[in-house]
């Protein structure tokens, strides 16, 4: 099978149940919802893989019912949202939700994490602080705009697919982000 296959051709062949379609599916997305999951739930590592296989899990019981109304990422991405925000509501109910871990060794920043990639221990060191502060500002943002920063900031998705994965208008979009990086802007300040 062709790995350059569009995403909406593979789901396709997922719908009738080719594993090796899923398989690359899985490979192609994997390290960006990693990354997304980590970010939104404010690193907790082990966390973050177990939803982005429920997020998989997902994509493999709906791939029979899926139609490409919209671009694939916009419909994967929706699936991560409704589960990070599922699983902010579980950890509220049952007041377990860490916002940060302070075990940096183990569980390092940002694009490092999943990318098998090690940062040299001098970068580590400069970066450690002003991540930990950006992280805990980042997680005390309301859910909504902390969503749209992390799309924006680092999927560098546009205001239209933000929009289509947050259910909302461009403009809305637009609002969530100014009022995410003001309120950003001022938590760090006061860190």
């Amino acid at each position: 099978m062709d790995k350059q296959l569009p995403n909406e051709e593979l789901m396709v062949k997922i719908a009738k149940g080719d594993e090796y379609a899923f398989q690359i599916l899985v490979e192609r997305h994997q390290t960006s919802l990693l990354n997304l999951i980590y970010r939104f739930l404010g690193g907790d590592r082990t966390k973050s893989q177990d939803l982005a296989q429920e997020v998989f899990l997902r994509v493999w019981q709906a791939a029979r019912s899926y139609e490409a109304k919209a671009k694939f990422t916009t419909w994967l991405y929706r699936i991560v949202v409704n589960i990070c925000l599922n699983e902010l509501k579980a950890s509220r109910r049952k007041k377990w939700l860490r916002f940060f871990q302070v075990d940096r060794e183990e569980q390092g920043v940002g694009e490092e994490d999943f990318s098998g990639e090690e940062p040299s221990p001098e970068d580590q060191l400069l970066s450690k602080e002003r991540s930990r502060e950006i992280t805990e500002a980042l997680q005390r943002l309301p859910e909504n705009q902390r969503m749209a920063l992390v799309l924006k900031r680092y999927d560098d998705l546009s205001y239209a697919e933000i929009a289509g994965i947050l259910n909302c208008s461009v403009s809305a979009v637009e609002s969530l982000l100014v009022r995410a990086k003001k309120n950003l802007q001022e938590k760090l300040k006061i860190s």
